[in-house]
């Protein structure tokens, strides 16, 4: 059985994870504007007193919890913030620092798993930003925020340990990799 319009947009609105702007998504789903509204409107519909809601402005639109939940996504928040980092989300951000910035790729590839829990509890945290990729605009990247460096009695990055040394380090083995995906092109 093949999905709706509408059931295929709460999907990609789920994944993303972010507001998209309506003309991607008609671009992204090769549907008119009336095709678009109706599929919003439908979603719109099916979501009403549930847990998520869709949330609308005049250009974008973005899937969210619903407001009546926040009292319980609150205390889930509270309760992820209240927990240590974790080995993960240390490796994830200290990547994320000694690199300037990073995608989830690089990311997984670095340390050799999915990274995703790491990212969102580093997100959560305000202690990296998602930030469009300048060389591929379908991706993000992850950077350090300036609250990350603060916490670290850092002004700059090149205030880090050791960081000329790891920055090389980390800049050599991307030179590697790419020359080992291209050699095997």
């Amino acid at each position: 059985m093949a999905l709706t319009l509408s059931q295929s947009l709460e999907a990609v609105l789920f994944a993303a994870g972010e507001p998209l702007t309506k003309k991607r998504l008609m671009s992204l789903f090769d549907a008119t504007p009336v095709e678009m509204g109706e599929a919003l409107a439908a979603l719109a519909q099916t979501l009403e007193g549930r847990g998520l809601s869709l949330i609308r402005t005049e250009d974008a639109v973005e899937l969210r919890t619903n407001p009546e939940a926040a009292d319980h996504v609150q205390k889930l928040r509270e309760s992820e913030l209240s927990r240590d980092l974790g080995k993960a989300s240390l490796e994830t951000l200290a990547l994320i620092l000694y690199k300037g910035s990073a995608t989830r790729g690089e990311i997984d590839w670095v340390r050799g798993v999915n990274s995703g829990t790491a990212v969102r509890a580093l997100l959560l945290r305000g202690l990296i930003e998602r930030v469009e990729d300048a060389s591929d605009k379908r991706r993000a990247k992850y950077r350090p925020t300036v609250d990350a460096l603060a916490h670290l009695g850092a002004a700059t990055l090149t205030e880090l340990p050791r960081y000329a040394e790891f920055s090389q380090a980390l800049t050599e083995q991307d030179a590697k990799q790419e020359a080992l995906t291209t050699s095997e092109v």
